[in-house]
């Protein structure tokens, strides 16, 4: 089973907690044990695991990212569209998480989320959950 939804972000950079709608997918898709992938088709945005207790794990996230990967660094594809910084933290993070399900639930831990991770925004960003029983 394979389902989208849009995230629509509202900054230049946000961390989004999309693990409501993920486990909404998995509900409906009735896989008792199995995997979900959640994946971002786009070349500046990414999904990771982290704690969503705090938001400002997601906070701090964004600073280190931002102190690792300039904005305007000499980046060679900012001639083309001034936005390689986006391209850089998005493969650095990558577009895909895979999360066990077991009980017909993520086996997310405690303090785990899912987010979804904008560098270009904002923007209207689709996020693809692919449910495999087995």
């Amino acid at each position: 089973m394979i389902q989208e939804f849009q995230i629509s972000t509202r900054a230049e950079e946000s961390i989004v907690n999309i693990t409501e709608q993920v486990e909404r997918i998995v509900a409906e898709g009735k896989v008792k044990e199995g995997i979900c992938v959640v994946y971002v088709p786009h070349a500046t945005a990414a999904i990771v695991i982290n704690e969503g207790a705090d938001s400002n794990v997601g906070n701090d996230l964004l600073t280190a990212l931002n102190k690792m990967v300039e904005k305007h660094g000499g980046w060679l594809h900012d001639t083309i569209d001034n936005n390689a910084h986006a391209h850089i933290k998005a493969s650095l993070l990558g577009p895909s998480e895979t999360v066990i399900i077991k009980n017909g639930k993520l086996q997310l831990g405690t303090w785990q989320s899912i987010f979804l991770c904008d560098f270009d925004g904002p923007r209207e960003r689709k996020v693809i959950v692919k449910v495999l029983e087995g």
